[in-house]
């Protein structure tokens, strides 16, 4: 299968709303504009789901990553990538593997199994699923840990609470944007246990590199300003960014008492730096773009792009996926700059006609056809002369 089409038929995954291979399969094999998309010949077949699956195995995710650079210095070519605010936060994302097939990491006992064994325990000789699920409600110091249980479908995914509240097996996808364009410039996906302060340095590492891409890249001379939410506020993380191309305005959370700091001034100093820049409009401003344009990432890309739940498996492959989708997303931007609209449903839902006839005081007619797309206007006037003969 040619990278090329592959790609393609990933991208019509984002601007589809389609999540599944097999989905993108049964698309693009019924759209004539897919399969021109898609450069397939008059008979060519539309390629089948597995096609898809063994050309992800083959390509890299440095090959995935090298797409979504190419996308970002398209948009840099157009002015979307300024690199001067970076906004960056987390969302979950449910993963292809059920929650109650879970085994134990040293034994490989299943969950089931557990409350088999211990209802035997409790005198219960047969045990009904009435007597596991009573059981399993009442017991005392019922946890899942992830040190403990794992998936044997996919053991990359992590037990974790979803933003609905329900808890399941899941990934972190961690975004970090352009705040003043709304381009992604880094999509990490993560392990759903990691907290917000363990995932910070990879992506900010992610960022750097793709600006540098598009000779946007931070540095301690020029710092970019990050904006991230309390999550991501630690002593360590703020240390470790102070003075660096990072000028940090993370929010604080409230804590109760007074901060000890124990001989650390190089944390002390970091802390009262970013409480400072916290105090400043500037940062009240960054915080309102920050909420705005990083969760409408989340939404198009998870919600209504179709990735908040996953169908493929291994932390690896995810990421591939994920890339091309984000990259969907970047274009969206381009698209928008273009025609007003960020997909070609919306680009259509926007076209407008109207057709109006006004007659001439000799008998003749005048056409005029006015077709709005997005902020673009194109008229035709057509002018029919009167009948000699009547």
């Amino acid at each position: 299968m040619p990278p090329g089409r592959y790609f393609r038929m990933l991208l019509v995954g984002y601007f589809e709303g389609i999540d599944s291979e097999r989905g993108l399969e049964w698309r693009c094999a019924d759209s004539l504009s897919l399969r021109e998309f898609l450069r397939l010949g008059e008979r060519e077949p539309v390629p089948d789901h597995s096609r898809l699956s063994r050309t992800r195995a083959r390509l890299p995710l440095e090959v995935h990553d090298a797409v979504f650079t190419w996308v970002l210095q398209r948009l840099a070519e157009r002015g979307l990538v300024r690199g001067e605010r970076i906004g960056v936060d987390a969302s979950t994302m449910e993963a292809n593997a059920a929650l109650r097939a879970i085994v134990r990491r040293d034994g490989g006992e299943g969950y089931r199994e557990m409350l088999v064994r211990m209802a035997k325990e409790s005198g219960i000789e047969t045990p009904t699923a009435e007597d596991l699920i009573r059981l399993d409600r009442k017991r005392k110091g019922k946890t899942l840990s992830n040190a403990e249980w794992e998936s044997p479908t996919d053991p990359d995914a992590r037990i974790a609470k979803l933003k609905d509240g329900r808890t399941h097996l899941a990934y972190k996808p961690e975004h970090a944007l352009d705040l003043d364009t709304g381009a992604v410039v880094a999509a990490e996906m993560h392990s759903a246990d990691r907290g917000d302060t363990a995932t910070l340095p990879d992506t900010l590492a992610s960022v750097a590199r793709h600006l540098a891409a598009v000779e946007a890249a931070p540095s301690a001379e020029v710092p970019a300003e990050m904006v991230p939410d309390k999550g991501y506020h630690s002593r360590e993380v703020l240390k470790t960014l102070d003075d660096g191309p990072w000028k940090t305005r993370i929010a604080e959370p409230k804590r109760d008492g007074f901060s000890r700091w124990h001989g650390d001034d190089a944390a002390r100093r970091a802390v009262v730096n970013n409480r400072t820049r916290l105090l400043s409009g500037v940062a009240h401003v960054a915080f309102k773009l920050r909420a705005e344009v990083v969760e409408r990432s989340f939404a198009l890309i998870l919600d209504r792009g179709g990735m908040r739940r996953a169908w493929l498996r291994g932390r690896e492959n995810l990421h591939k996926r994920y890339l091309i989708h984000v990259a969907g997303y970047n274009l969206g931007l381009i698209m928008r700059l273009l025609t007003g609209a960020g997909t070609p449903r919306g680009f259509q839902a926007g076209v407008s006609a109207s057709l109006a006839a006004i007659a001439t005081p000799d008998a003749g007619l005048v056409i005029i056809l006015i077709v709005v797309a997005g902020d673009q206007t194109a008229a035709a006037v057509i002018s029919i002369a009167p009948d000699p003969l009547g």
